[in-house]
């Protein structure tokens, strides 16, 4: 019990003596990426474009509109598919380099989603024009053959012939 609790107590000493090793191997948390308030001063500019790795020219944060983006980079929409499948990434499956800032839409551009430089085949629309004439067209057939039923609701009803027994409590050997 005593070896137990001698090398807490030593493992402990030392992470306290070694806490500069420990905070450069362990390099940032979230908390470090999440948004400041947006930034009024010039300091403030470089100061978070400094924090996100940019150059003060290269930084230009979302605009103050009460979205919550704060001081966060409005970084240029360049999706997974327009990147360099050849540079030597850091991370290639994300094509991604250390600490380079993500995207606020990083979700939406990588490489297995949209692709924002795309060029669409047709025009935009061609697509409304061919998806409204699919659903007015189906609603106007469902429209104007709703009366005309292509199957009787009922067979008619089967009653028995004038001067005709329909039934009878007899047994059929009397």
């Amino acid at each position: 019990m005593n070896s137990i609790i001698k090398s807490a107590k030593l493992s402990n000493t030392w992470l306290k003596n070694n806490a500069i090793l420990v905070t450069a191997v362990r390099n940032h948390w979230n908390k470090d990426y999440k948004p400041g308030p947006y930034p009024k001063t010039e300091a403030e500019r470089v100061a978070a474009a400094d924090k996100y790795g940019l150059h003060p020219s290269e930084y230009k944060p979302y605009p103050d509109d009460g979205q919550g983006c704060g001081d966060y980079p409005n970084l240029p929409m360049v999706s997974g598919d327009s990147k360099d499948p050849f540079y030597p990434w850091d991370n290639p499956e994300l094509k991604r380099n250390f600490n380079e800032p993500m995207h606020a839409e990083f979700d939406l551009i990588r490489e297995d989603r949209y692709d924002v430089s795309a060029k669409l085949r047709y025009p935009l629309w061609v697509f409304w024009a061919q998806f409204l004439g699919v659903m007015f067209g189906t609603f106007a057939l469902y429209s104007l053959l709703e009366n005309v039923k292509m199957f009787h609701p009922a067979i008619p009803r089967q009653y028995p012939s004038p001067g005709k027994k329909h039934y009878t409590f007899e047994r059929a050997d009397e």
